[in-house]
């Protein structure tokens, strides 16, 4: 009996890391929103390659500029299409011209004829931009309301928002998971020297508490009257948080991440940061920061990180990043949970569990899915630094 509940659990974990598009957890992936890109990363008349919940992809600007997604490979003899030509808001295949719409729609086979092109048709996904992000829906059937990934704290006047992509060689789902792990920030971002963030949050070990929300899952992390943390999780792969700016007197940030998966073993980690306009001089001063350290990205550093413990300078772009980095690719490309011991701090981890194993079976048998939306009153997330004062 023990053997078999053992090989059971097993089988349960294993559906929380298959993210391919004939897997449980793919499938719910699919339902939402992901973004897939940082909108400068494509400009118009250009083309590059995609992967993305195990799929290869074709996204491209069409001449006006607007975004397109489809699939990887021409239907024909299965070139790659991004070495192709972008006309107008349609890509030509580099092989033998075959021609797509955005919609996956063949609308030119030259040497075959119009009929056969009106019968060939490839992946096309809708996308939506915001905020510097190109989101796409791989979902079957319409696409539902842009509406549960939006903040209002990225939306109000007087910010500067800056959006950034990194791809990590780990599973999606330990990252996710350390977005409802507030204890490690106690440890791990004091890891090698302390930036703003671990100044701020201190090694004091919170008192936590989780609830589940119609958008996700609401985090508290309180170490001290003054020391409040707390942290939006919207499902089934963002987290919105706030956290400490450039240096010890700019504005806090709020910033949202996003945890796509890639394929089972690599992860896109994309970022949203909303900072709050300080004047012109800290306003290029930040943006030439941004500039500067934004391209950072850990998993290039591995070596580096890994045996000579050699940390980033920079305290915040670069530096709490590492620090994660290190962590996470410690538990190997995909977490062996099978071996861990979980304790009464990963409440967060086994509400986060319990949530998407609700929702796969809920799917796989055919009844409905939790409804989730956009909570109202979200961005009300008073956390204090203990050094100064709460951020505006």
């Amino acid at each position: 009996m023990q053997v078999e509940q053992a090989t059971a659990m097993e089988e349960r974990l294993k559906l929380l890391t298959q993210t391919g598009p004939d897997t449980d957890m793919g499938r719910l992936l699919r339902r939402f929103w992901q973004p897939v890109a940082v909108s400068h990363s494509v400009k118009p008349g250009t083309a590059r390659p995609l992967r993305v919940l195990g799929e290869d992809l074709t996204l491209y600007r069409g001449e006006s500029g607007e975004a397109h997604l489809v699939g990887g490979r021409c239907a024909h003899r299965r070139t790659v299409l991004h070495t192709g030509w972008v006309q107008g808001e349609e890509i030509r295949c580099i092989y033998h011209g075959w021609k797509y719409a955005g919609s996956g729609q063949c609308t030119e086979a030259p040497a075959e004829g119009p009929a056969a092109a009106a019968r060939i048709r490839i992946a096309g996904y809708p996308v939506h931009e915001y905020c510097g992000l190109i989101f796409a829906y791989l979902g079957g059937g319409a696409a539902p309301e842009f509406d549960l990934p939006r903040k209002r704290a990225f939306e109000q006047g007087g910010l500067i928002v800056l959006a950034r992509s990194q791809a990590w060689p780990c599973n999606f789902f330990q990252m996710i998971a350390d977005s409802l792990d507030a204890v490690h920030v106690s440890f791990v971002h004091l890891a090698g020297r302390v930036g703003p963030f671990g100044e701020a949050v201190t090694a004091a070990i919170p008192k936590l508490e989780y609830t589940e929300t119609d958008a996700g899952i609401r985090q508290v992390a309180t170490r001290a009257a003054n020391n409040v943390r707390i942290s939006d999780w919207t499902f089934p792969n963002n987290n919105h948080i706030v956290t400490p700016g450039r240096t010890k007197g700019s504005a806090w940030v709020h910033r949202g991440v996003w945890n796509v998966p890639v394929d089972d073993t690599r992860t896109y980690k994309v970022g949203i940061y909303a900072i709050p306009s300080m004047g012109p001089e800290e306003d290029r001063a930040m943006l030439e920061h941004f500039e500067k350290n934004g391209d950072y990205n850990p998993a290039d550093h591995h070596d580096e990180l890994f045996f000579d413990k050699a940390w980033p300078e920079d305290p915040s772009l670069q530096l709490t990043p590492a620090q994660d980095y290190v962590a996470m690719m410690g538990q190997g490309a995909i977490a062996d949970r099978t071996q861990e011991r979980l304790g009464t701090s990963d409440a967060g981890i086994m509400l986060l569990r319990r949530i998407f194993w609700r929702e796969m079976e809920a799917m796989r048998n055919g009844r409905p899915t939790k409804a989730w939306r956009r909570l109202e009153h979200a961005e009300a997330m008073p956390v204090q630094d203990p050094r100064e004062k709460a951020p505006a």
